[in-house]
């Protein structure tokens, strides 16, 4: 039978893979309101607790007033408003780059970057960790398309020998499932060494780390001529909404000429620049928020040792406690959300088989109190599950 789409679906419901949309029914933040029930959130990325603040809603509220609340065509053809260039000349300037340039979302970015600079001929070479968009980027790209082992230079290197072509480098700066950092300043040697080019993707990077927030070219001292494309999303950290890509004048407009999802999409909402802009005032300014999340961070991975659990190694707000097998990872998301904590189960095909997870992030709009309400759940629902383990084997 052709397109046997029930059979599909059954045969993820028993693989334990099977996804649903939990509906939330109140805005971003610590305490949300989910299919009916209030909870305590822990899987969102708003990493600095701006996607509710009142002064991004002033913003976005004051924008819609004076531009309205549709781009209304593509930047290329009078969709382009002065709140987007405003915010693209902003992100050139915190990045320290040139220029950068807007896109309608950091799927739609990677997509539009990659297939852009390279094509047949030429050679991708990945992380086996970075994101789909990454990875579909590089298969849809038309260049030799290649995956390194995660963070390992050695491995790197060995493809690099093999590439032809223009190359490109492409990691996560973050990764969002383990919540590690990319071996940048060993990647981008390497690199360098081969002449081929490095690009990041730092969405879950910006705002949460360096001395400025400005991500992890920041926090290892890194140039343009190191990392010569950036690309990092709004929707994270800044709580808003979109992506953008950073780099040199030539870059920016190589985009602008041949980034298709840039030229054939209509422009995002200039009242959604005009909020990202107050974002990232936020972001530069109130430097407790990047403080009270390291210190969160901390406090979790200290209390969540002691009591035994799997963390993986990450200094970021994504803290992931490995379990491994699917259904035990649902049946531990199902207690904690019993006790009122809403903490997502991450199974295959996001992660490895055998790596089941469940992704803990953490968010400057946390309190400590609400912290140890996580780790007290945690410390009683874990020797229950393990009960249930030894009773049913």
């Amino acid at each position: 039978m052709s397109f046997d789409l029930a059979s599909r679906l059954s045969e993820r419901r028993a693989a334990q893979l099977y996804r649903q949309r939990p509906l939330l029914q109140s805005p971003q933040g610590p305490s949300v309101q989910v299919d009916g029930r209030e909870l305590l959130a822990f899987c969102s990325n708003d990493y600095l607790g701006l996607a509710n603040h009142p002064q991004v809603i002033e913003a976005w509220q004051a924008g819609a007033a004076r531009w309205g609340v549709g781009g209304g065509a593509s930047h290329l053809v009078i969709g382009h408003s002065t709140p987007h260039h405003e915010l693209e000349e902003a992100l050139a300037e915190f990045t320290g780059r040139p220029k950068a340039l807007l896109f309608s979302t950091g799927y739609m970015a990677n997509i539009g970057v990659v297939t852009a600079l390279v094509g047949q001929g030429d050679t991708v070479l990945e992380d086996r960790l970075n994101h789909a968009s990454l990875l579909d980027a590089g298969l849809l790209s038309g260049a030799r398309f290649a995956r390194y082992q995660h963070n390992d230079i050695d491995s790197l290197n060995l493809r690099l020998q093999k590439a032809a072509g223009n190359t490109l480098v492409i990691s996560d700066g973050v990764f969002s499932m383990d919540g590690d950092l990319a071996d940048l300043p060993a990647l981008c040697a390497e690199a360098k060494r081969a002449d081929a080019w490095v690009m990041v993707d730092d969405a879950h990077g910006f705002g949460t780390l360096g001395a400025t927030g400005g991500g992890i070219v920041e926090h290892f001292g890194l140039q343009q001529d190191d990392v010569q494309v950036l690309v990092g999303t709004l929707g994270k950290a800044f709580g808003t909404a979109g992506a953008f890509v950073a780099g040199s004048e030539e870059l920016i407009e190589a985009m602008v000429q041949f980034a298709r999802p840039y030229i054939y999409t209509t422009s995002q909402p200039p009242a959604l620049a005009c909020a990202t802009l107050k974002s990232l005032e936020l972001l530069r300014t109130e430097h407790w928020r990047r403080e009270h999340l390291s210190e969160l961070i901390r406090r979790f991975r200290e209390g969540a040792t002691a009591l035994g659990l799997e963390l993986m190694d990450s200094p970021t707000p994504i803290q992931p406690i490995l379990v491994g097998d699917s259904g035990r990872a649902l049946r531990l998301s199902q207690m904690l959300r019993e006790r009122g904590l809403l903490v997502t189960a991450i199974r295959p095909p996001t992660v490895p088989a055998g790596t089941a997870r469940l992704r803990v992030t953490l968010s400057a709009a946390h309190s400590f109190e609400q912290l140890d309400r996580l780790l007290e759940a945690l410390g009683e629902c874990c020797p229950q599950l393990a009960n249930e383990d030894a009773t049913h084997a």
